[in-house]
C-alpha cells in the first residue's frame, strides 16, 4: 500500500510540477530524504489524487494560499508553473493573485505578482505587455 501511495504521488508530481518538482525532491536527497518522500506521498499521493476537484482547481487554490502566506516565493513559483501545466492561463493566475489583495494585503499580492512575472518570463522569455504597467 505504501509503495502504491508513493508511486501514485510520484506520477502526480511529475504531471503537475514536471521537472521543477523533481528538482525539489532531488535537492532533499542529501539532507532530508524522508521529507522528499513525505512530499511525494502526502500532498501528491493522497491530497492531489483525491476526487472532488480537478487539478486546475487545486492549483488555483494552491497559488492563492501560497500568495496569501507571503513568505513562500520559491514554492509559489513552482505552483504557478504547475498551474500553467494543468491548464490555467496567465490571466487566471494574475486574477487569483489580485484577489489576494483583499484577503492577504498588498505586500503579499505584490510579492505574488512579482513571482508570477518571473515565471512568465522564464517560461517564454517575455511577459505580456499588459503586466508591465508597474
Amino acid at each position: 500500500m505504501e509503495h502504491d501511495r508513493y508511486q501514485r504521488g510520484w506520477e502526480k508530481l511529475k504531471k503537475i510540477d514536471g521537472e521543477a518538482g523533481e528538482r525539489v525532491i532531488e535537492s532533499l536527497k542529501d539532507i532530508a530524504p524522508d521529507l522528499g518522500r513525505y512530499t511525494i506521498e502526502f500532498p501528491f499521493g493522497d491530497i492531489y489524487s483525491r476526487p472532488g476537484l480537478d487539478l486546475k482547481s487545486r492549483e488555483i487554490a494552491t497559488v492563492a494560499a501560497l500568495t496569501a502566506l507571503g513568505n513562500a516565493a520559491p514554492q509559489l513559483k513552482v505552483h504557478i508553473n504547475a498551474a500553467l501545466n494543468v491548464g490555467c492561463t496567465r490571466e487566471e493566475i494574475v486574477e487569483v493573485i489580485m484577489q489576494m489583495t483583499v484577503y492577504a494585503g498588498f505586500p503579499a499580492a505584490l510579492n505574488g505578482m512579482f513571482a508570477a512575472k518571473e515565471v512568465f518570463k522564464e517560461r517564454d522569455g517575455k511577459v505580456p505587455r499588459r503586466y508591465l504597467k508597474w
